[in-house]
């Protein structure tokens, strides 16, 4: 694939400013799509970030920092978006956040939250952007989905009803931009290695009495075969090439990168 493939397209990756988001915002900048970063952080850390990613792969770079539990600030960030950067054709559903609790003690409010960053906000970008993708023939849905997309872990209910979800409003985005132009499909890691799954590792070991190799092989990678981590590269690399025009007649479909976690 050409290194500047994605020249003059603009994307938005929710959920941008650490972990997969970024990994996935630096490899479509690098193929050198304007990008649109949004999520929480520090702001002048934010800032820095948008200058090195604009220097580096010499492209736009914005940043929106919508709540993406909260369907208005959505739609106002979608509006604001358009009208600085263009019409958003590749639209990557990142945002998501975790609680893990037994059903019976499941608080009500944690679930809500978690269904309106992890699926409805999904939802209200994507139906932001159709219409247009529909009338210029182009666009690229990509959700971030999950290995608990696919399968279930106890104490997971929100996440996994979530992710489940997302995999379905993905194949319908499929189907509905499938004459279109339009490709949706969802990428469904597992344990990818990012610096909030690398500051957990110290607590647990010291709760399962481990030792930190322990923990990752035994604990957080019991259900990856490979035992070892994704990367946030090679979960780039993936979305990037769900871009390409090679990948226009991959849609509707929900990859994993797991490490063989869903072949279980």
């Amino acid at each position: 694939m050409h290194s500047r493939m994605l020249a003059g397209r603009t994307a938005l990756v929710t959920g941008s400013t650490s972990g997969i988001g970024l990994g996935i915002a630096r490899a479509l900048a690098a193929a050198g799509a304007n990008i649109a970063i949004n999520g929480f952080g520090d702001r002048v850390e934010i800032d820095a970030l948008g200058v090195e990613l604009s220097r580096n792969y010499d492209v736009s770079v914005q940043y929106v920092g919508a709540d993406m539990s909260q369907p208005d600030a959505i739609a106002l960030m979608m509006r604001e978006l358009t009208a600085t950067l263009g019409p958003v054709d590749i639209l990557v559903n990142n945002a998501g956040i975790q609680h893990v609790a037994p059903i019976e003690t499941f608080p009500r409010s944690r679930w809500d939250t978690i269904l309106a960053i992890n699926l409805s906000a999904a939802f209200h970008t994507t139906q932001a952007v159709f219409a247009d993708m529909k009338a210029r023939r182009w666009g690229r849905i990509i959700n971030i989905a999950s290995a608990h997309g696919l399968v279930a872990s106890p104490f997971k209910s929100a996440y996994v009803a979530a992710k489940h979800g997302l995999i379905g409003l993905t194949k319908v985005a499929a189907l509905e931009g499938a004459e279109a132009g339009i490709t949706a499909n969802a990428v469904c890691p597992g344990y990818v290695w990012t610096p909030l799954v690398e500051k957990q590792i110290p607590g647990q070991a010291r709760s399962h009495n481990m030792t930190e190799a322990e923990v990752i092989r035994n604990v957080l990678l019991v259900n990856q075969p490979t035992k070892r981590f994704a990367t946030v590269e090679e979960v780039g690399a993936l979305v990037t090439f769900l871009c390409s025009d090679q990948a226009q007649s991959i849609t509707g479909a929900a990859l994993p990168v797991d490490g063989g976690w869903t072949a279980h």
